[in-house]
Protein backbone atom coordinates (compact mmCIF):
# COMPACT_ATOMS: atom_id res chain seq x y z
CA UNK A 1 0.00 0.00 0.00
CA UNK A 2 1.17 3.59 -1.15
CA UNK A 3 1.56 6.82 1.06
CA UNK A 4 0.10 9.55 -0.33
CA UNK A 5 0.68 12.65 1.62
CA UNK A 6 -2.06 15.27 1.86
CA UNK A 7 -2.19 18.18 -1.31
CA UNK A 8 -0.18 15.75 -3.53
CA UNK A 9 -1.29 13.44 -6.56
CA UNK A 10 0.76 10.96 -7.53
CA UNK A 11 2.71 12.04 -10.79
CA UNK A 12 0.93 8.91 -13.02
CA UNK A 13 -3.07 10.84 -11.96
CA UNK A 14 -1.15 14.04 -12.97
CA UNK A 15 0.28 13.35 -16.95
CA UNK A 16 -3.57 11.52 -17.10
CA UNK A 17 -5.13 14.42 -16.13
CA UNK A 18 -2.71 16.86 -18.51
CA UNK A 19 -3.05 14.70 -21.56
CA UNK A 20 -7.01 14.86 -20.86
CA UNK A 21 -7.35 18.87 -20.97
CA UNK A 22 -4.98 19.06 -23.84
CA UNK A 23 -6.94 16.37 -25.71
CA UNK A 24 -9.84 18.29 -24.40
CA UNK A 25 -9.12 21.89 -26.44
CA UNK A 26 -7.61 20.17 -29.40
CA UNK A 27 -11.23 19.22 -29.81
CA UNK A 28 -12.74 22.41 -29.11
CA UNK A 29 -9.86 24.18 -31.23
CA UNK A 30 -9.76 22.04 -34.57
CA UNK A 31 -13.31 19.80 -33.78
CA UNK A 32 -12.05 16.72 -34.79
CA UNK A 33 -8.84 16.31 -32.35
CA UNK A 34 -6.48 19.06 -34.23
CA UNK A 35 -6.04 22.84 -34.21
CA UNK A 36 -7.34 24.35 -37.39
CA UNK A 37 -4.93 25.30 -40.31
CA UNK A 38 -4.59 28.77 -40.97
CA UNK A 39 -6.29 29.93 -44.32
CA UNK A 40 -3.22 30.23 -46.24
CA UNK A 41 -2.21 26.88 -45.35
CA UNK A 42 -5.64 25.21 -46.28
CA UNK A 43 -5.38 26.67 -49.71
CA UNK A 44 -1.31 25.96 -50.14
CA UNK A 45 -2.33 22.28 -49.26
CA UNK A 46 -5.27 22.52 -52.39
CA UNK A 47 -3.81 24.45 -54.69
CA UNK A 48 0.65 24.16 -54.40
CA UNK A 49 1.92 26.75 -53.04
CA UNK A 50 1.95 30.44 -54.54
CA UNK A 51 4.16 31.59 -56.84
CA UNK A 52 6.80 33.54 -56.43
CA UNK A 53 6.38 37.58 -57.06
CA UNK A 54 7.70 38.97 -59.26
CA UNK A 55 11.25 40.25 -59.67
CA UNK A 56 10.36 42.97 -62.40
CA UNK A 57 7.68 45.20 -63.39
CA UNK A 58 7.48 43.69 -66.73
CA UNK A 59 6.99 40.67 -65.37
CA UNK A 60 4.41 41.45 -63.11
CA UNK A 61 2.37 43.52 -65.98
CA UNK A 62 3.19 40.02 -68.51
CA UNK A 63 1.69 37.93 -65.00
CA UNK A 64 -1.40 40.43 -64.68
CA UNK A 65 -2.68 40.22 -68.50
CA UNK A 66 -2.53 36.23 -68.11
CA UNK A 67 -4.67 36.48 -65.50
CA UNK A 68 -6.89 39.07 -66.58
CA UNK A 69 -7.05 36.57 -69.88
CA UNK A 70 -7.66 33.87 -67.84
CA UNK A 71 -10.95 35.62 -65.97
CA UNK A 72 -12.02 37.25 -69.41
CA UNK A 73 -11.91 33.31 -70.94
CA UNK A 74 -14.18 31.89 -68.03
CA UNK A 75 -16.72 34.96 -68.08
CA UNK A 76 -17.26 34.83 -71.80
CA UNK A 77 -17.55 30.78 -71.26
CA UNK A 78 -20.16 31.24 -68.47
CA UNK A 79 -22.43 33.69 -70.39
CA UNK A 80 -22.11 31.57 -73.83
CA UNK A 81 -23.62 28.92 -71.38
CA UNK A 82 -26.00 30.66 -69.79
CA UNK A 83 -24.57 30.87 -66.08
CA UNK A 84 -26.60 33.62 -64.08
CA UNK A 85 -23.38 35.02 -62.31
CA UNK A 86 -21.73 35.56 -65.45
CA UNK A 87 -24.33 37.23 -67.40
CA UNK A 88 -25.10 40.90 -67.72
CA UNK A 89 -28.62 41.83 -65.45
CA UNK A 90 -30.51 42.30 -68.96
CA UNK A 91 -30.24 38.82 -68.79
CA UNK A 92 -30.36 37.18 -65.84
CA UNK A 93 -33.19 35.32 -64.15
CA UNK A 94 -35.52 31.86 -64.92
CA UNK A 95 -37.70 34.41 -66.55
CA UNK A 96 -35.32 36.24 -68.92
CA UNK A 97 -34.48 32.12 -69.79
CA UNK A 98 -38.05 31.38 -70.58
CA UNK A 99 -38.16 34.09 -72.54
CA UNK A 100 -34.76 32.86 -74.76
CA UNK A 101 -36.28 29.58 -74.64
CA UNK A 102 -39.68 30.23 -76.35
CA UNK A 103 -37.69 32.48 -78.83
CA UNK A 104 -35.25 29.43 -79.81
CA UNK A 105 -37.84 26.81 -80.24
CA UNK A 106 -39.20 28.87 -83.17
CA UNK A 107 -38.46 29.29 -86.73
CA UNK A 108 -38.51 33.16 -86.13
CA UNK A 109 -39.14 35.85 -89.53
CA UNK A 110 -37.10 38.05 -87.72
CA UNK A 111 -33.74 35.40 -87.94
CA UNK A 112 -33.76 36.28 -91.99
CA UNK A 113 -33.73 40.01 -91.61
CA UNK A 114 -30.20 40.32 -91.98
CA UNK A 115 -30.76 38.57 -95.72
CA UNK A 116 -33.90 39.99 -97.20
CA UNK A 117 -32.43 43.51 -95.98
CA UNK A 118 -28.84 42.57 -97.92
CA UNK A 119 -31.24 41.72 -101.00
CA UNK A 120 -32.99 44.47 -100.45
CA UNK A 121 -30.15 46.70 -100.56
CA UNK A 122 -28.61 44.96 -103.12
CA UNK A 123 -31.82 45.98 -105.45
CA UNK A 124 -31.67 49.21 -105.00
CA UNK A 125 -28.53 50.39 -106.21
CA UNK A 126 -29.04 48.10 -109.23
CA UNK A 127 -29.86 50.68 -112.38
CA UNK A 128 -32.96 48.95 -113.42
CA UNK A 129 -36.17 50.44 -112.22
CA UNK A 130 -37.49 47.10 -112.01
CA UNK A 131 -35.35 45.42 -109.86
CA UNK A 132 -35.22 48.02 -107.43
CA UNK A 133 -38.91 48.39 -107.50
CA UNK A 134 -39.42 44.59 -106.71
CA UNK A 135 -36.78 44.69 -103.76
CA UNK A 136 -38.75 47.67 -102.37
CA UNK A 137 -41.39 45.49 -102.64
CA UNK A 138 -39.77 42.68 -101.15
CA UNK A 139 -38.55 44.75 -98.26
CA UNK A 140 -42.44 46.20 -97.51
CA UNK A 141 -43.54 42.99 -97.64
CA UNK A 142 -40.78 40.97 -95.18
CA UNK A 143 -41.58 44.29 -92.78
CA UNK A 144 -45.14 43.29 -92.83
CA UNK A 145 -44.40 40.12 -91.98
CA UNK A 146 -41.97 40.87 -89.02
CA UNK A 147 -44.62 42.63 -87.81
CA UNK A 148 -47.28 40.35 -87.77
CA UNK A 149 -44.70 37.02 -86.21
CA UNK A 150 -43.51 39.39 -83.82
CA UNK A 151 -47.25 40.36 -82.36
CA UNK A 152 -47.84 36.44 -82.54
CA UNK A 153 -44.26 36.16 -80.35
CA UNK A 154 -45.02 38.76 -77.98
CA UNK A 155 -48.29 37.05 -77.03
CA UNK A 156 -46.74 33.57 -76.83
CA UNK A 157 -44.20 35.46 -74.54
CA UNK A 158 -47.28 36.91 -72.08
CA UNK A 159 -48.99 33.66 -71.92
CA UNK A 160 -46.12 31.78 -71.26
CA UNK A 161 -44.55 34.14 -68.44
CA UNK A 162 -48.37 34.77 -67.02
CA UNK A 163 -48.89 30.82 -66.37
CA UNK A 164 -45.13 30.00 -65.11
CA UNK A 165 -44.29 33.48 -63.29
CA UNK A 166 -47.81 35.42 -62.53
CA UNK A 167 -45.69 37.41 -60.60
CA UNK A 168 -43.26 39.02 -63.00
CA UNK A 169 -43.47 41.91 -64.63
CA UNK A 170 -43.91 41.36 -68.25
CA UNK A 171 -42.67 44.90 -69.44
CA UNK A 172 -39.49 44.90 -71.10
CA UNK A 173 -40.31 41.06 -71.55
CA UNK A 174 -41.27 41.12 -75.36
CA UNK A 175 -38.80 43.87 -76.56
CA UNK A 176 -36.27 41.25 -75.22
CA UNK A 177 -37.62 38.18 -77.42
CA UNK A 178 -38.17 40.17 -80.23
CA UNK A 179 -34.91 41.99 -80.52
CA UNK A 180 -33.41 38.03 -79.89
CA UNK A 181 -35.56 36.88 -82.51
CA UNK A 182 -33.88 39.03 -85.47
CA UNK A 183 -30.84 37.31 -84.84
CA UNK A 184 -29.45 34.61 -86.69
CA UNK A 185 -29.39 31.60 -84.58
CA UNK A 186 -25.79 30.70 -84.39
CA UNK A 187 -24.97 34.30 -83.47
CA UNK A 188 -27.75 34.46 -80.32
CA UNK A 189 -26.17 34.86 -77.39
CA UNK A 190 -26.31 33.43 -74.75
CA UNK A 191 -26.23 30.53 -77.02
CA UNK A 192 -29.22 28.38 -77.41
CA UNK A 193 -29.56 25.42 -75.42
CA UNK A 194 -32.89 24.26 -76.65
CA UNK A 195 -33.90 22.49 -80.35
CA UNK A 196 -35.99 24.72 -82.14
CA UNK A 197 -38.66 21.80 -82.64
CA UNK A 198 -38.57 21.56 -78.52
CA UNK A 199 -41.64 22.84 -76.68
CA UNK A 200 -40.57 25.66 -74.58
Amino acid sequence: MKLRLPGRRDRAETTDAASADLTDQLVRAGGKGRPTPKRSEAQGRRTGPPPPPPTTRKEAYKRMRAQQAVRRAETRQGAARGDDSYLPARDRGPVRKLVRDIVDTRRNVGSFFLVIAGVALIGTIVPSIAVRSYASFLLFGFFLLLLADSVVLSRRIRRAVGEQFPDAKVRGLTWYGISRSTMIRRWRFPKPDVDPAATA
